[in-house]
């Protein structure tokens, strides 16, 4: 079984600029991820997709591989589903591993735990959630509890909340969905993931950096 780690990064990020440049503990958090994915037993290849140059030079500093994908897939419109797709067809493997750099939080042997269980539970698409087992709402109607009784939040169904930190995705399958025009994304059999909740944290403002940047410190 081939597995290919791929670690999106674009440089134009609109909320917070160059953000996987952001250093923490003195290194650019793509170059944590980088490090994670290398790490990793079951990995056979790991790729940074981007549209800049600027991290081709950082994979080739890490020893990894670099894919330049189309510039029309880094804007604001493309959706992640697209650089995906652009990225399988040209990449043979079994599954791919989507590692984000923007979770820098997300441990070295949590990836590792994620990836056996994907392939243990058969998985085609497989999500990193961060359980919330409190009473959750939408559109002002419950989702886990009831208005006509009180439960104790320990005994609620804990809603699982998508955190992209790591996802996996068998390629076979992730490829004959999208040609036929449907859902690649959730294509398949499904499966859910929890992280702990400081491993869901995603960077995507400032405030997100500098949380991620004050837990690290404490973390293992």
């Amino acid at each position: 079984m081939k597995v290919i780690a791929m670690i999106p990064a674009r440089m134009g990020s609109q909320r917070l600029k160059q953000k996987n440049l952001r250093e923490i503990d003195g290194i650019p958090i793509i170059t944590h991820a980088i490090r994670k994915s290398k790490s990793l037993p079951k990995v056979n290849e790991v790729w940074v997709n981007s549209e800049h140059d600027t991290f081709g030079e950082i994979a080739k500093q890490e020893d990894v591989n670099f894919y330049k994908r189309p510039s029309e897939l880094a804007n604001n419109t493309a959706t992640s589903e697209d650089f995906v797709f652009d990225f399988l067809r040209g990449h043979n493997c079994d599954i791919l591993l989507q590692v984000h750099s923007i979770a820098p939080l997300l441990r070295k042997e949590t990836i590792e735990r994620f990836l056996n269980a994907m392939i243990e539970g058969g998985y085609d698409s497989f999500f990193s959630v961060v359980n919330e087992q409190i009473e959750c709402a939408m559109n002002d109607k419950p989702l886990n509890f009831s208005f006509s009784t009180k439960t104790n939040s320990q005994e609620l169904t804990p809603i699982q909340r998508i955190t992209w930190s790591i996802t996996g995705w068998r390629r076979e399958t992730f490829l004959e969905a999208y040609n036929a025009g449907g859902c690649a994304t959730y294509s398949g059999t499904c499966g859910f993931f929890p992280l702990d909740r400081e491993e869901g944290i995603i960077i995507k403002t400032e405030k997100d950096f500098q949380i991620a940047k004050a837990l690290y410190k404490h973390l293992d």
